[in-house]
């Protein structure tokens, strides 16, 4: 057997007293466990706070999604959000997977090359793209999504200076008329799913897309590849994702009709969500186990794809398609240790190392994250406390949660927490940055260094004449 059949097997999952995920749940012993490894055992080994990411977890959510579109849609491309998690383990999971990419700037590019992803599966996104990015992602034959008129000009001109043909695509600002009056999440802002798609920086009017392309086919050192958008997690019903997939071909209709030319490809993004029986936060109503799977988006969306085609007389892209946090979110945990308990007349708070710097969503959405004490995890809630963390700010890493007693050193975990954690990790209070382990069944390894002093300090320097002023005698 090769190395990649070994990687590639099919996966089995863990046996659980119960189970949060496929590789994440409570294990023999009473303890959370991820995969075949206790995590008590994990935060005593490799401290915290600690993220911990199921290789094989994140396996499985990205077979889901592959299969479910695979099964209802003859050519399909699954690219991961290298932006919900760009450790570079993380990474080259996807690439043994097959996954292709999604980037945005030169750094989270760079990173995908250097973990070996053939550029050709990558697409380099973004508003305001610098000289620097356009020459890495050409030379490297990245597809580049047009997101500013001004931008083919320039991609031309770098081609040109390469020798090469560059590939690009255009991400489009889709009318989306059937979503006028559904509302979307309020994380995303106020307004109808049509307002707040209207209301963002991204994308090209029809017409602007159609001038584009009729500039681009005039280029030979371009060559037109797809049309993408991206609804984002604004709305958690497949029926609005439909209803974009459906536009996409729309779309490709006007610009056959006004330009002569089909998008052999299309990328409908992501924002896909995942549901969970315990839901993903406290008073979650939309992530529990009524949200929909991928084989709901995957129907729905092939099937408005398909019928929009027919009617259209076109023949069928190729499908590219961009899960993001349904990848990488429950495919990991994040745990902190107890430190200070102080209780008030109305309220209890129990202080952690965990804080928002390092689950920045929390301090968002107050009812995100689920929390499980990770020793004798399935204990029953005796009374009502806030998490929080070090930070000078109110730092609440758990609003009102309901929790077992818990003491000085215990461990507390958040669940789901494998996407836009690390990532998106701040130093605020010059917090250092935590450890990251890989666990792939019995075995566990760091992917990410912790943090050191040194590295938060590194960057700074002193201007010689506030060192004299700060270190001169004193008369």
């Amino acid at each position: 057997m090769t190395i990649q059949e070994k990687i590639q097997k099919p996966l089995t999952p863990p046996e659980y007293q119960v189970t949060f995920g496929e590789f994440i749940g409570i294990g023999p012993n009473g303890n959370l466990w991820v995969d075949g490894c206790d995590v008590a055992d994990l935060a005593n080994r490799y401290g915290t706070p600690l993220y911990i990411i199921s290789e094989n977890q994140l396996r499985q959510n990205y077979r889901a999604f592959r299969d479910a579109f695979r099964a209802h849609y003859p050519d399909v491309e699954i690219l991961f959000a290298n932006k919900s998690n760009n450790g570079l383990a993380i990474r080259h999971i996807m690439n043994s997977e097959g996954a292709g990419g999604d980037c945005f700037g030169a750094q989270e590019m760079y990173m995908a090359l250097l973990a070996g992803t053939n550029g050709r599966t990558l697409v380099l996104n973004g508003s305001n793209k610098q000289t620097e990015e356009l020459e890495l992602a050409i030379a490297n034959g990245l597809c580049v999504n047009i997101d500013a008129m001004d931008e083919l000009d320039r991609i031309d001109e770098v081609a040109r200076r390469l020798g090469v043909v560059a590939e690009i695509g255009i991400r489009l600002k889709l009318d989306l008329e059937p979503l006028t009056g559904r509302m979307g999440v309020a994380m995303h802002g106020p307004g109808t799913l049509k307002q707040q798609s209207d209301s963002t920086k991204w994308g090209m009017t029809r017409e602007q897309t159609a001038e584009i392309v009729k500039r681009a086919q005039a280029m030979p050192s371009v060559r037109l590849k797809e049309t993408h958008f991206h609804l984002s997690r604004m709305s958690n019903d497949p029926a609005d994702f439909a209803v974009m997939a459906r536009e996409m071909i729309t779309w490709s209709g006007y610009l056959r009709d006004h330009t002569g030319w089909i998008p052999p490809c299309i990328d409908i993004g992501g924002g896909w969500t995942f549901g969970k029986w315990y839901g993903t936060g406290p008073n979650s109503q939309m992530d529990d186990q009524n949200a929909p799977t991928a084989e709901d988006y995957a129907r729905l969306c092939c099937a408005a794809i398909k019928d929009e085609a027919a009617k259209l007389g076109l023949p069928l892209p190729k499908l590219r398609l961009e899960p993001g946090r349904a990848l990488s979110g429950p495919a990991g945990v994040a745990v902190g240790r107890v430190g200070a308990i102080k209780e008030g007349a109305t309220r209890k708070w129990v202080n952690m190392d965990l804080s928002t710097n390092h689950l920045s969503w929390a301090a968002v959405l107050d009812w995100y994250y689920h929390a499980v004490p990770v020793v004798d995890a399935a204990a029953e809630p005796t009374e009502m406390v806030d998490l929080v963390g070090p930070l000078c700010n109110s730092d609440e890493v758990g609003k009102h949660r309901r929790m077992p007693a818990l003491a000085r050193g215990d461990l507390v975990a958040f669940l789901d927490t494998g996407g836009y954690t690390e990532s998106s990790a701040a130093r605020y209070n010059a917090q250092l940055l935590p450890a990251t382990v890989l666990v792939t069944g019995s075995h566990a390894e760091v992917t990410t260094e912790r943090e050191q002093l040194k590295d938060a300090i590194g960057r700074f320097r002193v201007p010689a004449h506030l060192l004299a002023a700060s270190f001169a005698p004193q008369d």
